[in-house]
């Protein structure tokens, strides 16, 4: 009997398929914490943005899930009916609604659209609002402040879609200390909108992954900016205000007829219900909308009956200040602390970026002689997870050398775990700096 033999076919993809289903930055870095954290558990995660086991959260989160078990009909709200494509419409209202009263925001529902996470919603809307237009122009998304978010990087559909500033530097201690900090060069933002083919800026606000808060100062200039240039400032409020609150410096929420703001519930301790919600000017709202129609029919529903009695009590702007926030401002510390004993003990020529939110310290290590990549396949052969930061720098093509000398590290793993990675990160940086 001949043996069974197969012969996969050479499938053409189309050009922007091929660039979707291509090797990106965020399927490396998902890959590599999906397999750590089902196949190795010897592995320290100090890679990846999960969020931590916040107990009393979590607490909050079981008693709410016993509630709807026991309420009438909750089965069918949850598992066996479809939202329509905009979200749920008792949720919709009451979040119009919360933000209407606690922040004076000139909106209502029609303002709003659940997406299936942020990576969803950011895709709809760098798609809708940059690529090929009619009559042969090309329009591109500006991220006034690099490093910025490793999961835009391949988001467009058509190429090139993305312009960065390289950021100004800043050291909050002086120049001989280990803090320093990113800010937006307006001049190089303002000759790049000069430009005419921006059709919106974006940022995220604190920045994954160098922990950036955005001033409000700085937010105002970029908002009047975009106003004055016909595009809508994006702000994704992953980690920030109005929640989950994951900020450790003053921030006001801020919201313009122009502006348009990214929630979601995954930094608040509920990844694994994709819930983002868009805050946007009411013709892009209605867009994703349709998109959500045709794409993925309808949005989960479970996230939003999950938290919908904290939004329409106000409980949800509470749980920032309350309990998220100082369950990783003590993380932030506590790893701080590590570094500055392991760094300093190992000779290594070292900073942290000033840590003002998420979950993210960004290390800057100065005297590195091989790139960031390198030391990070060195790091996860002694069973170290982190994010070398080159994927972080895109949209510009700058040699800058500090593009390859950071890494991203998770404070927010158990304690022993960071511990022991820094200690570790210390190390193979000693050996791989001059």
């Amino acid at each position: 009997m001949k043996p069974l033999t197969s012969s996969a076919p050479a499938y053409e993809f189309s050009l922007p398929g091929g660039k979707i289903a291509g090797r990106s930055g965020i399927l490396e870095l998902m890959d590599d914490m999906g397999h750590a954290m089902t196949v190795d558990p010897h592995m320290r995660m100090l890679g990846g943005g999960n969020p931590a086991s916040v107990p009393a959260f979590e607490a909050l989160v079981r008693e709410r899930m016993r509630e709807l078990l026991a309420e009438a009909g909750a089965l069918d709200r949850l598992l066996l009916n479809y939202d329509p494509p905009q979200g749920n419409p008792q949720f919709i209202r009451a979040l119009a609604a919360l933000l209407r009263r606690e922040f004076g925001w000139d909106i209502g529902p029609q303002n709003l659209a659940v997406a299936s996470g942020g990576q969803s919603a950011f895709f709809y809307l760098f798609n809708l609002l940059a690529g090929r237009f009619a009559g042969g122009r090309a329009k591109k998304i500006l991220f006034p402040l690099a490093p910025e978010y490793v999961g835009y990087a391949d988001q467009g559909l058509e190429p090139d879609m993305f312009l960065a500033c390289r950021p100004g530097l800043e050291w909050p201690q002086g120049p001989s200390g280990h803090v320093f900090k990113y800010t937006i060069d307006f001049a190089a933002v303002e000759k790049t909108l000069a430009r005419g083919d921006i059709g919106a800026i974006a940022a995220s606000r604190p920045t994954n992954p160098s922990g950036n808060v955005l001033t409000d100062a700085e937010v105002a200039r970029l908002s009047a900016l975009a106003a004055a240039h016909g595009v809508p400032l994006i702000l994704d409020n992953a980690y920030g205000t109005p929640f989950p609150g994951v900020m450790f410096v003053p921030a006001k929420p801020f919201w313009a007829p122009h502006t348009i703001l990214v929630l979601g519930l995954s930094k608040l301790g509920l990844p694994a219900t994709r819930t983002a919600i868009i805050i946007a000017p009411e013709p892009i709202a209605t867009a994703i909308s349709s998109l959500t129609a045709i794409i993925t029919l309808a949005n989960g529903n479970l996230g939003q009956q999950i938290v919908l009695p904290w939004i329409e009590n106000g409980k949800i702007l509470e749980l920032g200040p309350r309990i998220i926030r100082p369950f990783y401002e003590e993380k932030s510390r506590a790893a701080a602390a590590w570094a500055r004993e392991y760094f300093t003990a190992a000779g290594v020529d070292w900073a942290l970026h000033a840590n003002e939110g998420t979950f993210f310290h960004w290390l800057w290590l100065k005297n590195l002689r091989i790139t960031a990549r390198e030391l990070y396949e060195r790091l996860k052969a002694r069973k170290v997870l982190t994010v070398p930061g080159d994927y972080f720098f895109f949209g510009f093509d700058d040699p800058w050398p500090h593009r390859q000398q950071c890494l991203r590290l998770n404070f927010s793993r158990e304690p022993e775990a960071v511990r022991a990675g820094y200690q570790i990160i210390a190390e193979e940086a000693a050996r791989a700096s001059a």
